[in-house]
């Protein structure tokens, strides 16, 4: 449930030690390379490499961080599978983390980042223009016209969610035949309303001053609240230790990124010579905040909602399937989508860069950007996907059979899993089109119709399918919902915002398509010859992406042909 990003300041010091940078890296295209499309004409040479070499630490950390944050979370899982296993108990708390799960999408992962980093990043440009004279400061003035507020607006909202958490559960999952429990876990989670929204206010901000490593290190702080609470308080609170964890874990994540919050971000007034005024330049900018109205919120508020109602709309039709369904589909999602979350690391870096380069008129380094995005995470996601397809039962086995999570248990997640894999692409490709869509700061709707439109195809099929294939069935309709989304987010971003070219585009994702389904294939003919499923997981991470590549070769896919050529010169440089 993370999208997490980590990395370093421009610099040799790590992100959280240096101070903020009077402005950002002037835009400009990036040094060719796995994160960089290419440097174009009168683009300082010197300037793009450190830019290129940049995105490169920065994804690189990214990927460490979102490792850690995910095996944290693969650990809270196993703890909350192990006491609780797929039961009354485990659906009642998996009710209740809809809260932080909506929170998270909406105040962390997406809602609260489209829309404060590209404020922020025209607040320090506008900074920059001002240069050094005395002044109102755009970036403090943003902070304190949007943070205060803010927090009123969601201390309301987790008060008014801790009071009406009976009518909450009692429309999530209606068919609950005891709701008491999930109630008391719902007025635990709520906390995270408040608690959330902060912590990705944070987040944005300094993931705009290109300070990735504190917002990357909120999922691990979350994961260990949850960890340590329920570890200790299981045998006394049972399930509800677990929701307490929530509750703290979600402070930590506050915690973890204020100190550098506090100095990369201005809160206190400069103070002014006694008969300085402040330049023109500066009265300017101070006079033109970055627009955060309605028009604007309006239109990602609702795409995120809707793209996180995916998730109510399973857990709505799973409550009325025999006790565990809810739990069955949860643990195959947070598996099954862990692929995605790392292909999303990719684009959370360079989302600033987009920002940026559209703040600056320079449409074409934004496609550049974009395109090569989105080949960089559907190679991640698909190579991912096929080990999902191939060793699914394996997975599942060697992470949660233990305790009260039993062989049949095993076997319904790992099926779930399977189907859910065949919508990653989609997952994918809805979290890297989005951002485009968003990163202007102007009012856009269509991301929001294309999301709405897919719910729409997932309820739909979802009630058509739930009846005769149960939990399967669901999953089925989450894979159908979310590739409808994808496509007509990615048939309309070339017309609307970034003129990328659909037509290539496609065609590159679909050779890498093919190529998954390759060695997807290949690893579920050979899993079961291999008895023990640690080994045959060893075996698969070598089987799997050796078919992979080898499948994209054949079919001259330009991203597994440019990475293998990467991987060689390196190699041959580095003897």
């Amino acid at each position: 449930m993370s999208d997490t990003g980590t990395g370093t300041e421009t610099g040799a010091r790590p992100a959280g030690v240096a101070a903020a940078p009077p402005l950002l890296p002037a835009p400009g295209p990036e040094p060719e390379g796995l994160l960089s499309p290419g440097v174009a004409p009168g683009t300082s040479s010197g300037e793009a490499p450190r830019l290129g070499s940049f995105l490169a630490r920065a994804a690189a950390g990214t990927a460490v961080l979102t490792v850690v944050a995910a095996v944290l979370g693969l650990v809270r899982d196993q703890a909350i599978a192990r006491y609780f296993g797929a039961s009354d108990a485990s659906d009642a708390f998996l009710i209740a983390w809809t809260v932080p799960e909506m929170a998270a999408t909406l105040l962390i992962e997406d809602g609260m980042a489209l829309l404060l980093v590209p404020a922020f990043s025209l607040a320090l440009t506008r900074r920059a223009a001002a240069g050094e004279a005395p002044g109102s400061d755009p970036v403090r003035d943003l902070v304190a016209t949007t943070l205060p507020r803010l927090f009123l607006l969601l201390a309301g909202g987790a008060a008014l969610l801790i009071a009406g958490a009976p009518w909450v559960v009692g429309v999530l999952a209606p068919g609950l035949a005891d709701p008491r429990l999930a109630v008391d876990c719902t007025r635990l989670t709520s906390v995270t309303v408040l608690t959330f929204g902060i912590t990705g206010y944070f987040s944005a901000a300094l993931r705009a001053h290109r300070s990735f490593l504190p917002p990357a290190g909120v999922y691990v702080a979350y994961n260990l609240g949850i960890i340590g609470m329920t570890l200790a308080l299981h045998a006394v609170w049972g399930v509800r230790a677990a929701a307490v964890g929530v509750a703290v874990g979600s402070v930590l994540m506050i915690l973890t990124q204020l100190p550098v919050f506090l100095r990369l971000v201005p809160l206190a007034r400069p103070r002014l010579p006694r008969f300085g005024r402040p330049g023109r330049r500066a009265a300017r900018a101070a006079r033109t905040a970055p627009p955060l109205g309605f028009a604007v919120l309006a239109p990602v508020v609702l795409f995120v909602v809707s793209r996180q109602s995916q998730v109510l709309v399973e857990r709505f039709l799973a409550s009325t399937l025999p006790a565990g369904a809810i739990s069955h589909l949860n643990y195959a999602q947070k598996v099954a989508q862990m692929p995605m979350v790392l292909s999303l690391m990719i684009c959370t870096v360079t989302f600033p860069v987009v920002a940026q380069a559209m703040a600056a008129g320079d449409r074409e380094k934004a496609r550049l950007r974009v395109e090569r995005d989105l080949g960089l995470a559907g190679t991640v996601v698909l190579l991912g996907t096929a080990v999902v397809l191939g060793y699914a039962p394996q997975i599942i086995e060697v992470l949660f059979q233990r305790g009260a999570f039993d062989a049949a248990d095993t076997a319904s997640t790992a099926q779930v899993m399977r189907v859910y894999a065949l919508g990653l692409l989609g997952h994918c490709l809805v979290g890297a089109l989005s951002r485009p869509f968003f990163s202007s700061g102007r009012p856009t709707w269509f991301p929001a119709f294309a999301m709405g439109t897919g719910l729409l195809v997932t309820m739909g099929a979802g009630y058509a399918l739930t009846y005769r294939f149960g939990v399967d069935g669901i999953a089925t309709a989450n894979a159908i919902g979310i590739s409808t989304t994808a496509l007509l987010l990615l048939m309309g971003l070339g017309t609307r915002v970034v003129p990328i070219r659909t037509r290539a585009v496609a065609l590159s994702l679909g050779r890498l398509t093919g190529a998954s389904l390759v060695a997807g294939v290949a690893g579920w003919a050979c899993a079961p010859l291999v008895p023990d499923p640690v080994l045959s997981l060893a075996a698969g991470c070598l089987l799997v992406p050796s078919a992979f590549f080898l499948t994209g070769l054949a079919l001259r896919s330009p991203e597994v042909v440019s990475l293998l050529a990467l991987t060689r010169r390196r190699f041959l440089d580095g003897r």
